[in-house]
């Protein structure tokens, strides 16, 4: 091919697109009308690549070109297809950003990029290519060994992974081709070449017992293990309480409180409490570990905590947020030992309003260990116990809330979920329903109350109703009118028949899910119900969650799994100490803690 022919071509084309801005045009227009001959026809194709290669022109979907557009460039998250396409998601921004394969610029699925914009067709979306990448989400990828005559590589298990990784012989720890491994990326400067890694780890050959667990783990970028640098700090953490300060924190070591949780838990987070007062009304107590007590803002555990956001339960394992000397030792909330805890009380008058509520650091000794099956058979009276009496006034008054709750406006959504049953080499050999009880509820609606009385805490608290004082929340924006189309088309083709809404509230959707229940399409009609809500996920505004029908509602109750929590946590004594020192960033901290904490919950 001639240099001088190539060039000549490549000047006639950027001569052609700058004489029709902001129109892409397809190879064939632009081969007619630079009157490119047939014999000439393979270097034209030649120019058109090298010119989209330098990102002199853009290569739009269908084969069309056009010069690039010059406007500013835009952050965002890249989102791939298993097409090879992808998509960049702008934060405040209404419409996604399409990329082209050919754009991507090295660019993998989640990657944070740098996306500049090309000049956009005629009622067509916004199209760009990646100018840099500013994060990649993943460091690491999961595929399978390969080695030929010449050289070795690692085919990704993923196949928005779209270029295999050459593996050099010095690099890859000695693995045998067909095995699992684990591959850094070292080096990937081109997209036209594939990039080079190095074997980190081999996590085995595919079928043995835990091989596909931890290969999906590591897929979605769950680190399986902590460093022996964070082990070492988690275990340096004294759990000596004699050493603790006791002022403002209450010595509730004499309250009778217990924990309930599945049979096979290790961590024990929360602890519940029931009193009649003098008044008749009754007081629980929600009893939350301290987590905060012993993780320190900035250390190596918190950023850890930070990157995790939340543990991770797989179908034969926990991925803990917290080092396990944290999770299930110093924070976990044994029966018989002492335990720093944060306590949320809430004093219930007859009309199930909370008339009183305080919210304190405090220290417990839980009584028992609960699992859930044990409290549903005291509930049932198939099972005496020192504290059924306890027990059975916690059900009613769980009873009676949930009632209130789903009176006021909260949906209920009542998912099926399983347990798998795995054999001894990690294969599930059956499914087994799990079965909602009553413990179950009596759990949930006590940390629901809990929850949603500590982000009304922080209403009350701040001296401006218009401003309130920086946290962290976890709402649920009311559906978007064109899925509550969709939803309500879907009813009609069931032929269901329901009483239109003016305006779509939680209530409403409330009670037309309770008209359907007991029908064949009750789950069909819930599950679709369902995806027609927005996704609940963590915000630095209050907007109220639709689902629970709640004004108020944040995340407190967790927080040896879920790093909002610790935040809140962190927040509620920050405040008790003075609700006018607050940090000029403080703000855009919890907005970064609540992305990041969305991002990796899903």
């Amino acid at each position: 091919m001639s240099k001088k022919k190539s060039t000549h071509i490549q000047q006639e084309i950027l001569r052609l697109l700058k004489e029709s801005p902001g129109v892409p045009l397809s190879r064939k227009m632009i081969s007619l009308a630079l009157g490119i001959r047939k014999n000439d026809y393979h270097v034209f194709n030649n120019s058109l690549q090298t010119l989209v290669r330098e990102k002199k022109i853009t290569q739009h979907k269908s084969l069309q070109y056009s010069l690039p557009q010059k406007t500013k460039s835009l952050l965002g998250e890249l989102r791939l297809t298993k097409s090879g396409y992808g998509f960049v998601d702008v934060p405040d921004q209404d419409v996604d950003i399409f990329i082209a394969q050919p754009n991507l610029n090295t660019a993998l699925d989640r990657d944070i990029v740098e996306v500049q914009l090309y000049a956009a067709s005629r009622g067509k979306r916004l199209e760009g290519f990646i100018k840099k990448i500013i994060t990649r989400f993943r460091t690491h990828i999961v595929g399978t060994y390969h080695k030929t005559e010449f050289y070795s590589f690692v085919v990704p298990d993923d196949p928005k992974i779209y270029r295999d990784i050459i593996v050099r012989e010095d690099k890859n720890l000695n693995a045998q081709a067909g095995q699992k491994v684990l591959v850094k990326f070292e080096k990937w400067d081109r997209d036209q070449h594939n990039p080079e890694g190095a074997i980190t780890e081999i996590i085995g050959n595919p079928g043995d017992p835990g091989v596909d667990v931890v290969s999906v783990a590591y897929s979605f970028n769950l680190p399986v293990t902590f460093t022996d640098q964070l082990e070492k700090e988690s275990k340096g953490i004294s759990g000596d309480l004699n050493t603790v300060e006791m002022d403002g924190r209450l010595d509730l070591r004499k309250l009778t409180c217990f924990t309930i949780d599945p049979i096979d838990a290790k961590d024990f987070d929360d602890a519940v409490s029931l009193e009649k007062l003098d008044n008749g009304n009754w007081e629980l107590g929600v009893h939350i570990a301290d987590v905060s007590y012993y993780v320190e803002p900035n250390s190596g555990i918190d950023k850890e905590a930070y990157r995790r956001s939340t543990s991770v339960y797989l179908v034969d394992r926990v991925i803990p947020m917290l080092p396990e000397h944290l999770s299930n030792e110093l924070c976990s909330l044994k029966p018989e030992e002492d335990r720093l805890t944060f306590s949320c009380f809430m004093e219930y008058d007859q009309n199930l309003e909370v008339s009183n509520y305080r919210i304190s650091p405090s220290i417990i000794n839980s009584n028992r260990r609960f699992n859930y099956q044990e409290v549903q058979d005291i509930i049932d009276g198939n099972l005496d116990d020192p504290l059924q009496d306890n027990l059975k006034q916690m059900h009613q008054l769980s009873k009676a809330l949930t009632e209130k709750r789903f009176r006021d406006g909260g949906i209920d959504f009542e998912t099926p979920e399983v347990r798998f049953v795995l054999d001894e080499k990690g294969q599930p050999v059956e499914v087994i329903p799990v079965k909602r009880l009553d413990s179950h509820r009596l759990v949930e609606e006590f940390m629901l109350a809990a929850n949603q009385t500590v982000a009304r805490h922080i209403f009350k608290i701040s001296p401006q109703k218009n401003k309130l004082l920086p946290f962290l929340y976890r709402i649920h924006e009311q559906p978007n009118e064109e899925k509550l189309n969709k939803f309500f088309n879907f009813l009609t083709a069931l032929q269901v028949t329901y009483k239109p809404a003016k305006k779509v509230t939680s209530k409403y959707i409330q009670e037309l899910l309770q008209s359907i229940k007991g029908t064949k399409e009750e789950l069909l009609i819930e599950e679709v119900a369902l995806r027609s809500m927005m996704r609940a996920v963590y915000s630095e505004k209050n907007v109220g969650h639709f689902g629970l029908g709640f004004r108020d509602y944040t995340h407190f109750t967790s927080p040896i799994r879920r790093y909002p929590d610790l935040t809140v946590h962190r927040l509620l004594k920050q405040y008790e100490k003075s609700i006018h020192q607050i940090p000029n960033n403080q703000l855009n901290h919890l907005k970064k803690i609540a992305e990041q904490s969305t991002k990796m919950e899903r």
